[in-house]
Parts: structure tokens; C-alpha cells; sequence
């Protein structure tokens, strides 16, 4: 199983049902995985609409059998404080607080908690108390708005 494969499956699929596909995060497991797809639409998101999509992806994935193993499969929202997936997706947040996790250690840390200053196809830039921050998108693991409550 790739994400090649995955992709096009979940995004035709997710879109064909009038749905826009936010992201999906799958974390295999030796005795099952999780694959967590998020859907999002202008007029927001009801738990029906994540039931639908859950037995379409369900349906296609019976035929297709992208995944071996035993798995989880859930539909939601992004909600509030939202993951990111894709460059274009931080745009919109710039000056909002972002938490960024890096698969490896960049300045000898993993975690960065702070304002989103920039965001281009290459890097994200954080400013974290008045110091700023350029993460390669590359080397994100996983990116999470924060919204303050």
C-alpha cells in the first residue's frame, strides 16, 4: 500500500460524492491500522455526510483492497484546530498558531508551537517568542492549527 495508490481511490471517490478532500492520515499497525480521511464542504460538514462518504470509501475499497491488513477506517471533519497537509493549506492561516512536528531533528528539536509568518511550496516559517523558524515542508511529519479557546 502507497499513498500513489491510496490517493487517487479516496480523493475520486471523496470529490465524486461532491465532498472536497481536506487530507487523510493513515497509521498502519501490526495488528491494525487507522485511516482517518477528512472531508470538508462550504456549507460544512454533518455527521451524514462523513457516514456517506465512510460507506462509499468502504465500498470501493471491498473492490479495490488497497490496504492488506486489518483496519479502521473514520470520516470526519478538520474541525477546529485542523491538520494541514498541504502547502496551499497554511496560507490562509498566516498569524494563526501552528504546531508543526518534523520526522527529524531540525535545530535540535522536533516540536515547533508558534506564528504562522509564511508558507511557500518549499518552507514554513514559525516565529516562536520574537525568533524565527524555517521548516522544509519536506521534514513536516505533521502540521496542526491551534486554535486558542
Amino acid at each position: 500500500m502507497t499513498q500513489e495508490t491510496l490517493d487517487p481511490l479516496i480523493r475520486s471517490t471523496v470529490e465524486g460524492l461532491g465532498y472536497m478532500l481536506w487530507g487523510y492520515d493513515y497509521r498502519p499497525h501490526s495488528d491494525s491500522g487507522l485511516l482517518r480521511i477528512y472531508i470538508d464542504s462550504e456549507k460544512g460538514i454533518t455527521v451524514e455526510d462523513c457516514a456517506t462518504v465512510s460507506r462509499q470509501i468502504s465500498a470501493v475499497f471491498d473492490v479495490e483492497d488497497p490496504i492488506a491488513s486489518a483496519y479502521t477506517l473514520e470520516v470526519s471533519s478538520p474541525g477546529i484546530d485542523r491538520m494541514l497537509f498541504s502547502a496551499e493549506q497554511y496560507t490562509p492561516y498566516t498569524g494563526e498558531t501552528i504546531k508543526i512536528k518534523t520526522r527529524s531533528p531540525l535545530n535540535n528539536r522536533r516540536n515547533f508551537k508558534g506564528s504562522l509568518e509564511q508558507a511557500t511550496e518549499q518552507t514554513v516559517t514559525l516565529k516562536i517568542d520574537n525568533e524565527y523558524f524555517e521548516i522544509p515542508f519536506d521534514t513536516i511529519e505533521q502540521a496542526r492549527l491551534k486554535v486558542s479557546r
